[in-house]
């Protein structure tokens, strides 16, 4: 019988031991072994950074800085000609450029992130997508939907050859009226406001319902109202998120707290409603009932192609449920771009009012009073030459991340497999040693030979992203910022009013945290 036991006992040492070990390897490496490994190949290659410390990284040092820095004062009422809002805005990652300079990492808990300033670099990790991938997205972000942004790969490949056709110029010709119609709407309600021809509001708050508006029904067409209660669900589903990401524990979701409970009846309802229209709209394609002029119908459309030149390969085209977390995805992407980028463009149009009636004359001389439209928008350069400036200076997306997949080479420069790289937009935008002693001052004359001419063919500004995977909708967002505000320009002068406060913070996108007070004067 003992024997028994101590056979038992022997064989159970046999089984579990080793994986007692090795699962204590495991444990050692990726608490110790593997960061200080990643350490010492970047130490010896010149960059710097804070010594690893295990588990947590920078994240301690993080966290009090963003806190002492939501503490304290914001900058004044007003805009400053030469304030850089970056250490306000890119508190941490702007501390440790500062501190170690232009060959510096810092640690996201395990992780090595490697902060990537030079155009060269930037251009060939854009480039390199296959072993440059973003990084794996939090289950709480996966709640907003996925879609192309977060693929890889030949999943990547096939949906951006699907959605493409919707971006395609004569497709957004045909949306354009949409703006025209959603802004007139818009500011038949301003003019009730005051009787005088004069008014003071938050105009981001109205900018954001337009383009709602204009994402309704670009994306859905005749069910916008349909997509604008979906849009309302998503940004209640984006605040919740919000409330949650800095204390994610892995598996808490599963908690039946209240707000994970309606978190998924949001979810639930978000996927049920766009599964109807989806439904709804194949059934009236099928009768020839409707016109593919939106979103939802292009991409149905050339989904159906694809599938059919395929063979009905089921490994070919989107499932309803990947048509379904695109729409997702262009709602919130598209809405929250052009909205903050006509927020910054409205703000700093108040403030730089020489430049406001120089936007006005060409634009009157275009359109005079008459409605724009896409052909004469194309002869914009005065408001063109704006809008990248608003985008330099605030651009909607502050920085990119990617992970090295393999060990990698970027110019001379040696990554090693899993370690971070950021792309930091609003500090590269920002830099003196790119744009001049003038880098953090409005000055839209900087680009007014184009892009190539004021990067001086660097890969210094990409705030729509770089290379293969550049925003496919950054010509409509341009292309609606163009429409909204010529009509605008027509028929207001507006400055900043005295509640307005210049506080730029980021959620999700890069925004003036008290709102854009602004006061508007009837032309």
């Amino acid at each position: 019988m003992m024997m028994g036991v101590s056979s038992t006992t022997a064989t159970f040492f046999l089984i579990v031991a080793p994986l007692v070990l090795l699962w204590t390897w495991k444990l050692l490496n990726w608490l110790w072994l593997r960061p200080k490994r990643i350490e010492k190949v970047l130490r010896e290659q010149g960059l710097q950074g804070n010594p690893y410390k295990i588990l947590v990284g920078d994240t301690r040092e993080m966290i009090k800085m963003m806190m002492e820095n939501a503490k304290s004062p914001i900058f004044t009422n007003s805009l400053s000609d030469d304030k850089d809002v970056t250490p306000h805005i890119f508190t941490f990652i702007h501390h440790i450029y500062q501190k170690f300079g232009k060959n510096s990492f810092l640690w996201e808990g395990t992780n090595a992130k490697v902060i990537i300033t030079n155009p060269e670099q930037i251009k060939e990790i854009f480039n390199n997508m296959n072993d440059f991938q973003k990084p794996k997205l939090s289950p709480l972000y996966k709640l907003l939907g996925t879609g192309l942004a977060n693929y890889e790969g030949e999943k990547w490949r096939m949906h951006r050859k699907i959605i493409n056709p919707a971006f395609y110029t004569e497709k957004l010709k045909i949306m354009s009226p949409i703006f025209s119609q959603s802004c007139d709407e818009m500011i038949r309600k301003w003019e009730d406001i005051s009787s005088d021809g004069k008014f003071d509001i938050d105009a981001k708050t109205f900018l954001q319902i337009l383009t709602c508006d204009v994402i309704s029904k670009t994306a859905f067409g005749s069910n916008y109202e349909e997509g604008q209660r979906i849009f309302e669900l998503l940004k209640e589903q984006a605040q919740l998120i919000m409330k949650l990401r800095n204390v994610y524990i892995p598996g808490w979701r599963y908690i039946p707290t209240t707000t994970h409970r309606r978190m998924t009846e949001i979810d639930k309802d978000i996927q049920a409603s766009l599964m109807a229209i989806i439904n709804k709209r194949k059934k009236a394609m099928m009768a020839s009932e409707v016109q593919n002029n939106d979103l939802l119908g292009i991409l149905l459309e050339s989904n159906q192609k694809e599938i059919q030149e395929n063979g009905n390969n089921k490994n070919v085209g989107m499932s309803d449920q990947e048509v379904l977390e695109e729409c997702n995805a262009f709602y919130l992407g598209g809405q929250e771009s052009t909205s903050v980028l006509l927020v910054w463009t409205m703000i700093l149009l108040s403030r730089y009012p020489d430049w406001q009636a120089r936007a006005r004359e060409e634009v009157l001389q275009v359109f005079g009073d008459k409605m724009p439209n896409s052909d004469g928008i194309s002869r914009l350069k005065i408001v063109t030459m704006i809008l990248y400036e608003v985008l330099r200076l605030y651009p909607p997306v502050i920085y990119f991340n990617r992970v090295a997949r393999k060990d990698v080479k970027v110019g001379s420069l040696f990554l090693p497999a899993g370690v971070h790289v950021s792309l930091p937009i609003l500090l590269i935008h920002h830099n003196r040693d790119i744009w001049g002693d003038d880098a953090t001052e409005f000055n839209p004359e900087r680009f007014s030979e184009g892009i190539a001419k004021a990067t001086k063919g660097q890969v210094c500004f990409f705030p729509f992203g770089y290379g293969p995977r550049v925003c496919m909708g950054q010509n409509f967002a341009l292309l609606e910022a163009k429409m909204v505000l010529s009509q605008l320009l027509q028929r207001f002068s507006f400055e900043l009013s005295p509640n307005y406060v210049h506080a730029p913070t980021t959620v999700f996108t890069l925004n003036p945290k008290h709102g854009a007070h602004i006061i508007f004067h009837k032309l």
